[in-house]
This record gives structure tokens, sequence and C-alpha cells, in this order.
């Protein structure tokens, strides 16, 4: 019996199942009502999906495009480039993160592309799907902290675009009678954006 093959496919998860998991997590333990202000604000400030970012150079976009699009690809829901999540991070970047938070960033955008160069002689946007992954792998076992500030900016930035909450999420802009406990399956498998 081959041991890695099944450990690799107990980590595979269907996509929807991942965002219902996810936003449960959003909804209950991870934005507070500040952030969730902070966050729904930045949506609002963030330039079209697609549009350049002010606040970091070429090859910094690119890597940040490449890293949440790895986070969160296009399958049959929109994905993190499909949002403007790299744009709202750069509002993020320019707005609300601290001193050190940015620093953490920026580190991990220069380790990001230190480990691709040093593995294969490439930027890590320049890098296929499996070689990006590893890469992504190595900071989670070298720097976990990089990877998890990449991870926390790209849900956040998901999950607060409006094309996901309306179109992924339950969204009722004026919601009716409150129901403390519902089976998930009486509204659509789908978690409530908030």
């Amino acid at each position: 019996m081959n041991t890695k093959a099944n450990s690799e496919d107990a980590l595979v998860m269907n996509r929807r199942e991942a965002l219902k998991r996810t936003g449960l997590l959003f909804g209950t333990t991870a934005l507070s009502a500040s952030t969730m202000t902070g966050a729904l604000y930045a949506q609002s400030k963030a330039a079209p999906a697609g549009s350049a970012l002010t606040h970091f150079t070429t090859i910094e976009t690119a890597t940040i495009e490449a890293v949440v699009d790895r986070i969160l690809p296009r399958t049959d829901t929109p994905g993190a480039l499909d949002v403007g999540v790299p744009q709202y991070i750069d509002v993020l970047y320019g707005e609300y993160l601290t001193p050190d938070e940015k620093k953490t960033l920026k580190h991990g955008i220069v380790q990001t592309n230190g480990q691709s160069r040093e593995a294969h002689g490439k930027a890590f946007a320049d890098l296929k799907g499996a070689h990006q992954d590893g890469i992504l792998r190595e900071m989670v076992d070298a720097n976990p902290k990089n990877l998890r500030q990449f991870r926390q900016l790209a849900l956040s930035g998901y999950f607060t675009s409006e094309e996901v909450m309306k179109n992924v999420l339950n969204y009722d802009f004026i919601p009716g009678m409150w129901k403390g406990c519902v089976d998930l399956s009486e509204v659509g498998n789908r978690v409530w954006a908030h």
C-alpha cells in the first residue's frame, strides 16, 4: 500500500467543502467586527481586479498574484485574481497594516522569490503550479508566519469581495427572522456572508 499517495489523497478537499469550512471559520472566529469593517472598507477602496498595484514593484505584484492564485485558484467558483484579492492586499498594505505587518509581508515576498530562485533559477511567478506548491510547502516548514499572513490576507480579501459574498456564499441584504441553528442543507449548502 502506498502510504504517501494515501496521505496526499487525504489532504485533497473538494473546493466547495473548503469554502464552506473557511467561511464558517471566518464567520465565527477570524474576523471581529472591527476587522470586518476594515476589510469591507478596504474592499470598497480596492481598484478593480487586474488593476496595477500602487505599493509594490512589478516583481512583488507578480509574486502576490501568483501566491494568492495558488491559495484560491479559479474552479467552478471565481478565484482570488477574479475578485481582486491583490488589489485588496494593496489597499490594506497602504492604509491598514502596521509597520511590522508590512515588514513581514515584504519579507514573505522576498523569501518566496529567494527560495524559488534557489530551487529552480526563476522567480516564483515564472514557475508552473506544482513547483509553486513545492515552494509554498517549503515556506510552511521554514517560516510559517510569512505564508500564514499571505493566506489570511487572501482569505479575508476573497470572502469579503462582493462577488463571493453575493454569488458563492448566502447573502441576504435585508435579513429576515433569525434562526440560531439551521441545517446547512436548508440554506442551499452555503454559509452566510456577513
